[in-house]
């Protein structure tokens, strides 16, 4: 007869023998792909550094922190140095790894940079503090991220590649496995990312995905790193780590849900009940959750909320983000009652152009000549210059072939002035260097993708202390209000630690 005492104890473990605990690891990506996903990649260093103690003290086995798009929102919009959040997070996160993602050989372009460019971007990384080094091609052509990621490897960083997912025909499971197969065979990476940006993953595709991966795998670590936009992500996971998923990425509640990552509260609270180990200092989330609220309080920026299942995701598999330029772009052009048509034409384009992953640059390439067929009437009389390269292959290897009398039309409307063969890049960084003798590495690196004034106005404005447009605005509404009505004489304002004087003269 089963005790009592048993039954309490398999019970405790979500109905598992007792020696049946697996521990889990949480990569967080709070500051990273969460407020890309929910702010708009609006998070600064100052709020990062806000809370980085209680980072450090999380338990999580990798802070995600920098991607591509980061440093290109850095420089652009906040007047950022992004090599100086780099080196500030590294140095205050010694109980956690740093990590950074790169996109294939774009980065923050759209072109492919040159060898030296990307060899470069690699060794800075390491430099600066990255510990984790991974790579992700939205036409998992792994030729295009295989270089970098051995290159990590020479400098004796952890690396990670990324096998990227979605649904169509041609994205099988065995595709998945022979990339993985190939990523391990030609960079020798440490571990697989399972990396689904369109949120596109369920259950049932999770049960034979993962067993699949974990056959080709060895000892290597599998991680799985998903979105919540048709709500299936917390279920997802779960599954994914009682078939053998050994690290699932999370971010932090308020930042996560709708168009972000699951909350780590949340799913670390249901791995814990089936009887799993996640070695993450609940009272430290609870700290970071609590700052990230009272910023998006005090600078009006949302907070992820669950959403409802929504089938209609997965025939046009658009991110969030690009869903809210497209009603911006026809409310322009007073075509708002043609959205639904819209996402319809993204699909059908999607399927014309070999069914790209709906992932930068190809979510953009995709949805950009979705409405221009939808604004000018005939489909593919405006061709944009990356939707020609793509055909021609200036990206990569396409995983199907397009119907030629499409593919000629492409290439016979595109701009003339794009080679049918596409070319190598030329080498940047010694031109770079003649032009900018004064400056390092770091900057060059920024000069190479950004063009005209960007990395100059980022640097003047990080030189004359920061940008004001970055002041929390409830608080620089107060102090612009106590100042104009100020006669005259000084005013000291104190809460808490924050202390401010106004000395205003008639």
């Amino acid at each position: 007869m089963v005790s009592m005492e048993s039954i309490a104890s398999v019970m405790s473990l979500g109905g598992r023998p007792p020696g049946s605990r697996r521990e889990i690891k949480v990569i967080d990506t709070t500051l990273r792909d969460a407020h890309q996903s929910i702010w708009a990649t609006r998070m600064r260093t100052d709020h990062m550094l806000s809370m980085i103690d209680d980072f450090n003290g999380a338990g999580f086995e990798q802070v995600d922190l920098m991607a591509p798009i980061q440093f290109d929102v850095s420089v652009r919009y906040l007047k950022e140095d992004p090599w100086e959040r780099v080196r500030q997070i590294s140095r205050r996160l010694p109980n956690s790894k740093v990590r950074a993602l790169i996109r294939s050989r774009n980065l923050a372009a759209f072109d492919f940079l040159p060898h030296d460019v990307i060899d470069a971007w690699v060794d800075r990384l390491v430099a600066n503090g990255v510990k984790v080094i991974g790579a992700f091609d939205g036409l998992n052509d792994i030729d295009n991220i295989s270089r970098a990621l051995v290159r990590a490897k020479e400098h004796g960083v952890e690396t990670f590649g990324a096998v990227s997912f979605c649904e169509s025909p041609v994205h099988t499971d065995e595709l998945f496995v022979a990339k993985a197969q190939e990523l391990i065979e030609k960079a020798d990476v440490d571990a697989i990312m399972l990396k689904d940006a369109g949120g596109l993953l369920t259950p049932d595709r999770i049960r034979t995905l993962v067993p699949a991966l974990k056959s080709v795998m060895g000892d290597r670590v599998l991680e799985v790193h998903t979105h919540s936009l048709t709500g299936l992500a917390p279920l997802v996971c779960l599954e994914a780590v009682e078939l053998g998923a050994d690290a699932i990425h999370l971010s932090v509640a308020p930042l996560s849900s709708g168009n972000g990552q699951p909350s780590t509260q949340s799913v670390v609270r249901d791995l814990r009940a089936l009887g799993y180990v996640v070695n993450v200092d609940d009272e430290r989330v609870d700290a970071i959750s609590n700052r990230i609220r009272e910023i998006a309080e005090e600078e009006g920026k949302p907070l992820g909320e669950p959403v409802e299942y929504n089938g209609l995701h997965y025939m046009h598999q658009t991110p969030g983000g690009m869903l809210s330029n497209f009603k911006s772009q026809l409310e322009t052009a007073g075509l708002s009652d043609r959205y639904d048509e819209l996402l319809h034409e993204v699909a059908r384009v999607r399927k014309e152009l070999a069914y790209p992953i709906m992932i930068t640059p190809f979510a953009q390439f995709v949805g950009t000549q979705a409405v221009m067929n939808v604004m000018a009437g005939e489909r593919y009389k405006v061709v944009p210059n990356e939707i020609k390269k793509y055909v021609l292959g200036y990206y990569g290897t396409l995983l199907a072939e397009i119907e030629p009398e499409l593919r000629e039309k492409i290439i016979a409307n595109g701009a003339s002035d794009i080679r049918l063969e596409p070319s190598e890049p030329g080498p940047m960084l010694p031109s770079l260097q003649e032009r900018y003798p004064d400056e390092d590495l770091d900057t060059w690196l920024l000069r190479a993708q950004f063009a005209g004034s960007q990395v100059d106005e980022m640097k003047k404005t990080v030189a004359e202390g920061g940008n004001a447009d970055e002041i929390p605005q409830p608080y620089f509404g107060l102090i612009k209000a106590l100042y104009e009505k100020s006669e005259d004489g000084q005013q000291h304002l104190k809460f808490g630690d924050l202390a401010i004087s106004l000395d205003k003269s008639k």
